[in-house]
C-alpha cells in the first residue's frame, strides 16, 4: 500500500485532533485515526489507504480530488468487536465553486474490506452496513433534497441502485447541506446491540448535532470492518477524513419504542364517542321517563275533573 500511496508531507507535525469527546466508553485505537495519520514509514498500523487516497499529514486524506473517475480507500485493517461502539468522524466535501459536483462518500461497517466497486468506490453485493453521503441526485425524482444521507443493511446478495441512489434499499435517511461549510462538519455512529442505532450530523452550525435517524430494528453482523471509500465520475469533488474517534460503550437499557401517536389519538376519539352516545341515550331516556310521567298526571287530572 505504501508505495501506491501519495503523500503530501506539508509541515510534519506531531499534531493530534481530537473529534471525540463526551462522557463514558473506553477509546479503540485499533479503529481511530488523527494527523499526521502515518508514521516514519509511510504507513498506518491500524489502517490501509489505497485507490487514489492521497494523505496530507497536516490537513486531511483526501479519498479523491476534484478530478474524474477517481477512486479512494480508507479501511481498519482489524475488524470491530465491540456489540455497542461510537464512531465520531470528521469530514469535509468541497471543490470549485459554482462546478457540478458528486459524487459523494461512504461509511462502512462491513464483513469485507478493500473491495472497490460501483457504490462509492466499493462493492457491491456488501454484508453490513452502508452510510452513502451522496451530493448527486441520479433519479431526479426524490420528495428531498441533495445532498442526502442515506443507510442501508446488506445481506450480502442485496443489490444497491446507483440510478435511484438506493432509493428501494434505505432503511434511514435524512437531508443534511453538508458541502462546502466553513465550519467542521461532523458524523457520529452510535450503535447499541439488540437495542437501537443511530446517526448525528453536524451540519448546520458548529457544536449543533442533528439526529439523522435513530432505528430500533437494526442488528449488524459481528466481526465488521471499518471503512471509508469516495468515487468521482464525469462529476467531481475533494472528498476529505480528517480524523475518525471509535470507542466502545456501556450496555444500556433497552429502549421501547414510543406508541405511534395515531393510536393514542385514535383510541382517545373512539373512548369519546362512546361517551357521547352513552349520554345520548341517558338523556333520550330521561326524556322518555318524564314523558310518560307527564301524561300519567295529565290522566290523572282529567279522571278528576270528570
Amino acid at each position: 500500500m505504501a508505495s501506491e500511496l501519495e503523500v503530501e508531507c506539508i509541515g510534519w507535525t506531531r499534531r493530534h485532533q481530537h473529534i471525540g469527546g463526551g462522557d463514558g466508553g473506553v477509546p479503540l485505537r485499533t479503529h481511530s485515526i488523527s494527523m499526521p495519520y502515518i508514521d516514519d514509514e509511510l504507513q498506518n498500523r491500524w489502517f490501509d489507504f489505497a485507490g487514489d487516497a492521497i494523505i496530507n499529514t497536516n490537513r486531511h486524506i483526501r479519498l479523491t480530488s476534484n478530478r474524474q473517475s477517481q477512486q479512494g480507500y480508507l479501511w481498519s485493517r482489524l475488524p470491530l468487536t465491540a456489540s455497542n461502539f461510537e464512531i465520531e468522524f470528521e469530514f469535509k466535501v468541497g471543490g470549485q465553486a459554482g462546478h457540478l459536483y458528486g459524487d459523494g462518500f461512504a461509511m462502512w461497517l462491513t464483513k469485507d474490506r478493500l473491495s472497490p466497486g460501483p457504490v462509492f468506490g466499493s462493492k457491491d453485493n456488501f454484508n453490513g452496513l452502508g452510510i452513502f453521503f451522496d451530493t448527486y441526485d441520479n433519479e431526479r425524482a426524490h420528495r428531498h433534497t441533495f445532498p442526502y444521507i442515506s443507510a442501508m443493511l446488506g445481506d450480502g446478495f442485496k443489490s444497491y441502485d446507483n440510478d435511484k441512489d438506493g432509493r428501494t434499499t434505505e432503511f434511514a435517511g435524512c437531508a443534511a447541506n453538508f458541502r462546502s461549510k466553513s465550519f467542521p462538519t461532523k458524523a457520529k455512529l452510535t450503535y447499541y446491540k439488540n437495542n437501537y442505532i443511530q446517526l448525528d450530523v453536524m451540519w448546520r452550525d458548529e457544536d449543533e448535532w442533528d439526529q439523522c435517524f435513530k432505528t430500533s430494528d437494526i442488528t449488524l453482523p459481528d466481526n465488521i470492518y471499518l471503512g471509508f471509500t469516495a468515487h468521482t465520475g464525469e462529476v467531481t469533488d475533494n472528498h476529505d477524513i480528517i480524523g475518525i474517534t471509535t470507542k466502545t460503550l456501556v450496555p444500556k437499557a433497552k429502549e421501547v419504542p414510543a406508541s405511534p401517536k395515531y393510536e393514542k389519538s385514535k383510541s382517545s376519539s373512539g373512548g369519546g364517542f362512546f361517551s357521547f352516545l352513552f349520554k345520548l341515550v341517558a338523556a333520550a331516556a330521561l326524556v322518555g321517563v318524564l314523558f310518560v310521567a307527564y301524561r300519567m298526571y295529565d290522566n290523572n287530572n282529567r279522571m278528576k275533573n270528570f
